[in-house]
């Protein structure tokens, strides 16, 4: 099963997760100041903003450490895309698994130790079964 859409997922294929101190100052301030809309909070550690027909994800830095920014990838196959990426010597970080908000997932680290996570939906989930709030945009 390979829905074209999930509720659980923000919109576009290329999708940034920012990392702030206080995620929902930062998700106010990034609508306030910017123009983007609340889509989706996560408890009080992620935030999914939307703009236009593109997301960022502001996410929370448990500690002033190394950034913890990343980026979200949809594809069409994690697995297939996981194999070419090992056979190419990316380091995989977490293998492809299934998680409860409908996406198939695995996460690689780049070069410079960037992390990439690369997302298949795999169901449309309500993100108000697994405590996600989801609003009108």
């Amino acid at each position: 099963m390979n829905p074209s859409t999930n509720r659980s997922m923000p919109p576009g294929a290329i999708i940034p997760e920012l990392a702030y101190p206080d995620v929902r100052a930062a998700a106010a301030w990034l609508c306030e100041t910017f123009g983007f809309q609340e889509r989706l909070r996560i408890g009080a550690h992620r935030v999914q903003l939307v703009f236009g027909g593109a997301s960022v994800v502001a996410v929370d830095r448990p500690s002033q450490g190394a950034s913890m920014d990343s980026v979200l990838v949809r594809v069409n196959d994690v697995d297939t895309h996981c194999a070419h990426a090992t056979l190419h010597g990316a380091r995989i970080v977490n293998p492809p698994a299934d998680h409860p908000y409908g996406e198939r997932q695995y996460t690689a680290q780049d070069l410079a130790g960037r992390r990439w996570t690369f997302s298949q939906s795999i169901a449309d989930s309500n993100p108000a079964d697994w405590g996600g709030q989801l609003f009108e945009t």
